[in-house]
């Protein structure tokens, strides 16, 4: 065979070797595509709900007129992840596509143990996969200097196979421009968050 075929081969190996590391890293998701056909679901608290924005500026309904899907918003002020637990096969019963997944920020100002927020965060993405969604996991960060729980959220999100978009406040949390208190967004920095979930969703879009 001559050089130049040689080459050729080659290239066309090496360009089909990447598209099928590519497929297989996006095989990873557990339900990609989704197995359920009904609108998305945010399910959370505050942050989900909104607190802190004005009217139709919250995190799902700017994020669907982004996107151009409709979102439900079950966010609740105050849930921990046991009352997203409880009330959550509720929320599934019309068997959404897509699930963002947002809690654990109220475990931690409670003092709940770590343990038990992600055992409770793990059995919701089960139920939700049980549903047929794909589940979008938002990270949220650790009460204190640091952040606790960055580690255990990857690992949950590998364990559990679902797309997470780590630290959702990062950037946003310490910036007064940006912040309505202490620990809520503004308008301004829901639509941070809206950028960053956006540019974590765009590249499975076509299969959502």
């Amino acid at each position: 065979m001559r050089r130049g075929h040689w080459l050729l081969l080659l290239a066309v190996l090496l360009v089909g070797g990447g598209l099928w590391l590519r497929s297989g890293k996006s095989a990873d998701y557990a339900n990609f595509p989704p197995l359920a056909r009904g609108d998305w679901l945010a399910f959370g608290d505050s942050l989900t709900q909104g607190y802190g924005a004005t009217e139709g500026h919250d995190y799902p309904t700017q994020l669907g007129q982004r996107l151009q899907v409709k979102i439900r918003n079950h966010g609740v002020p105050g849930n921990t992840t046991a009352d997203g637990l409880a009330r959550l096969d509720q929320a599934l019963q019309p068997r959404p596509r897509v699930v963002l997944l947002c809690l654990g920020g109220n475990d931690g100002l409670r003092s709940v143990p770590a343990e038990q927020t992600f055992t409770n965060l793990g059995a919701m993405i089960d139920r939700c996969h049980q549903t047929g969604a794909f589940v979008v996991l938002l990270g949220v960060r650790s009460v204190g200097l640091t952040d606790k729980s960055a580690k255990r959220f990857a690992q949950l999100a590998k364990d559990k196979r679902v797309l997470l978009v780590p630290n959702i406040l990062d950037s946003i949390l310490f910036d007064p421009r940006l912040m309505s208190d202490q620990i809520h967004p503004n308008d301004q920095g829901y639509a941070k968050i809206v950028e960053r979930l956006e540019a974590a969703l765009l590249p499975v879009m076509p299969k959502l």
